[in-house]
């Protein structure tokens, strides 16, 4: 796995230089030259202060240009201004990379950012790549090296590594990990990221032979679109896990469509991570119960787990917890309703989940396992255990420790309480099989290992594109547009047919005599609606009216949709009064596609009409979509499914439904200058008939570009 050479100092150097290392045992300069001192670095250690001296007996030089080879990363803790004139001094020292764990920059305030930005020319001229500032530095347990300033003890060498944008959280997740019995491979703090960011780290930590799981706190993404690029790569053979925080702060501001006010930034991040193949945690302590699970288990064939337990509470909380995340309770087969029969007594219960009751021996519970695990039916398995009050927590752990590691399908383990079943944690930890207190925390963790096969179908999956569009025709269309502007009804309707994308044919009539012209030579019945582009939502102002007949109630419609208008909205600049065929009844859902600063294009599918906010039944999708991607957001929705028909509803015609979702989200990839694109409704009609865009809204950016 390739990843730039310029990083290759922060991950394998051959000397670093600790500048600002202090002999003041209470300082973080200190703190930093006494963990790298003491980290087993097989590499050359130097030390750099002003005021010269010695420390952990090695010389402190006065300046860098002093340091003697080899040397090639700086880790930098000195205070914000003179961070720069460093920088230039390590450049002339031939330095080629730097950690900056020092504060003052863009954190704090304007002064600060001009500090950073100074920073960052300074590198850029100097040739050095930076990690920080405002960080804590980088550890490596297995190489090894740690440039933190955290307080000893540092984490035990282990496959899960950890990337954060927080400095703290790295503290908690170190002491987090000791206390649940697992190692970390690397850990690297961000910091501002100023220059090296996330995306620039996936490749290189994947790239460890010792990493098995890749784990990351993320407040943002740089580049989007390069981090799922960068992800893809990755995820076939180490799955990465990210907690992305601040998901209710910054949300993008309600747009004059439905599809710009509900397509926010979590959604956005949602689809990015599924197309990357990225699991999501929903909390710290999930991001690192996933870690741990998918480092340390192997992958189920399915959705459907088994559950054995010696208390019936328990198992039932666990049933509800398992469906809750998605998963399905196993049916036994008679094979393994026997063998259990065998085993237990007559007053357990044999059904799923497997109450073998408080009686229940070590032995049980081990040949209980060996039964479920055998069955083809069975996907995974949870096993949980107050402490029997016959025998010891420990005692049934040793005895289910040799089947699990036996086993090819995943086990984890719900061992409850907290003093009395110390002795069962630590055997389980030492066997590396994952246990949790409750059953909640299992279930969600065997629901993440499930979402982790589900990702790797889509890894592989390309997106689906259409080869009849007319890119070029509707490129010279928008080149006369104004920018920020809605396209009018007549320009959509032609970048519509340039994509083929089917839709209600529309004229704009004028007058009331024009409206009943046109009507008849379309054929009645007809559709009016407000020809406005100062009013987004038509059915709100009484904008739309259905099912005209005759040319005289077109002619009064025309008369009274102004009139409604008129009222509703009286500095609305009203053009006049689309008139649009009838279409034929059919089913009603919603395809937008809005731009994500982030990440491009994201397309939006759910149940369409003036509902769409309320019901709020959406799925969303990076553009251009793949099959899978279509597939899920299709699953996802209320709307998609009963697409299939549902009771009196016959099979509407899923074909066309795709085929528009694949050319409205090709033409907003092609485009980014479309901000919005909403059909609203799309009328689909019964299988084989197609589907119509009944109301189209295009709003292109304000810059137009």
């Amino acid at each position: 796995m390739k990843y730039s050479s310029s990083l290759i100092p922060f991950f394998n150097p051959k000397g670093v230089a600790v500048i600002g290392a202090s002999q003041d045992p209470t300082t973080l300069g200190y703190g930093l030259a006494n963990n790298l001192h003491h980290s087993g670095f097989k590499g050359v250690i130097h030390f750099v202060n002003l005021k010269g001296g010695t420390l952990l007996g090695r010389p402190i030089y006065t300046t860098i240009l002093d340091v003697p080879d080899p040397v090639d990363l700086a880790a930098v803790l000195i205070p914000a201004q003179f961070v720069s004139q460093t920088l230039k001094e390590c450049g002339k020292r031939g330095i080629r990379a730097a950690i900056i764990g020092s504060g003052g920059f863009r954190e704090v305030g304007p002064e600060g950012l001009v500090l950073e930005q100074e920073m960052i020319q300074v590198a850029e001229e100097e040739g050095i790549r930076l990690i920080g500032p405002n960080c804590i530095g980088l550890l490596d347990t297995h190489l090894p090296i740690d440039t933190t300033f955290l307080p000893p003890p540092g984490p035990t060498p282990g496959d899960v590594a950890f990337l954060s944008h927080s400095g703290a959280i790295c503290a908690a997740a170190i002491d987090w990990a000791r206390g649940q019995g697992y190692g970390i491979s690397k850990l690297i703090s961000l910091g501002n990221q100023a220059d090296v960011c996330e995306t620039d780290l996936l490749a290189p930590i994947a790239a460890d032979g010792q990493t098995n799981v890749l784990a990351l706190y993320l407040e943002g993404i740089k580049s989007g679109r390069r981090f799922i690029e960068e992800a893809r790569s990755v995820v076939p053979s180490k799955p990465i896990i990210a907690l992305k925080v601040g998901r209710y702060e910054s949300g993008r501001k309600a747009a004059a469509s439905h599809t710009g006010a509900l397509a926010g930034e979590e959604s956005a991040y949602n689809a990015a991570f599924r197309r990357a193949g990225v699991l999501r945690a929903e909390t710290s302590e999930e991001l690192f119960d996933q870690a741990r699970a998918l480092a340390w288990c192997p992958l189920p064939m399915g959705n459907k787990v088994a559950v054995l337990t010696n208390a019936g509470g328990p198992g039932v909380t666990a049933a509800d917890a398992l469906e809750a995340r998605g998963l399905k309770m196993a049916e036994f087969s008679s094979a393994t309703m026997d063998a259990l029969g065998k085993i237990l007594p007559a007053a357990a219960s044999l059904q799923n989940p497997v109450d073998m009751l408080a009686t229940a021996t070590p032995d049980q519970f081990a040949l209980c396992l060996q039964s479920l695990l055998e069955d083809p039916g069975i996907d995974s398995v949870m096993v949980i255990f107050p402490t029997p009050p016959m025998h010891t927590a420990g005692s049934v752990a040793k005895a289910l420790i040799p089947v699990i590691h036996q086993a090819e399908k995943p086990v984890v383990i719900s061992v409850m309480g907290e003093r009395l079943i110390q002795e069962a944690v630590e055997h389980l930890r030492a066997a590396r099989i994952p246990e949790y207190r409750f059953p909640e925390r299992a279930a969600a963790v065997l629901a993440a290992l499930v979402e982790r096969v589900e990702l790797l179908k889509h890894a592989g999956a390309v997106p689906v594109l259409k080869q009849d569009v007319q890119q070029e025709t509707v490129r010279q269309i928008l080149e006369n547009q104004d920018a920020g502007s809605h396209l009018t009804a007549a320009v959509t309707q032609r970048i519509l047919d340039a994509y083929g994308i089917p839709s209600a044919k529309m004229t704009l009539a004028k007058d009331e005599n024009d409206a009943a012209a046109q009507a008849a030579a379309m054929g009645l019945p007809v559709v009016l609606k407000i020809a406005s582009q100062d009013i987004s939502h038509k059915t709100d102002v009484g904008g739309v009216l259905l099912n005209l007949a005759d040319e005289k109630s077109v002619r009064g419609g025309f008369r009274a949709i102004l009139d409604q208008a008129a009222g509703a909205q009286p500095n609305a600049d009203i053009q006049g009064v689309y008139v649009q065929e009838m279409v034929p009844l059919g089913q009603e859902v919603i395809v937008g596609a809005v731009q994500d600063p982030q990440f491009g294009a994201l397309m939006m599918f759910g149940s369409g009409g003036t509902e769409v906010e309320g019901l709020k039944d959406l799925s969303f999708g990076l553009a251009p979509l793949t099959e899978l991607e279509m597939d899920t957001m299709l699953n996802k929705t209320w709307a998609g499914r009963k697409l299939h028909g549902f009771r009196n509803l016959v099979p509407a015609d899923i074909t066309a439904v795709r085929d528009v979702l694949v050319r409205i989200a090709q033409l907003a990839s092609d485009f980014p200058q479309l901000a919005e694109i909403e059909i609203n409704p799309l009328r689909v009609f019964p299988e084989g008939k197609g589907a119509a865009a009944v109301d189209v809204r295009i709003r292109l950016d304000s810059t137009g570009n």
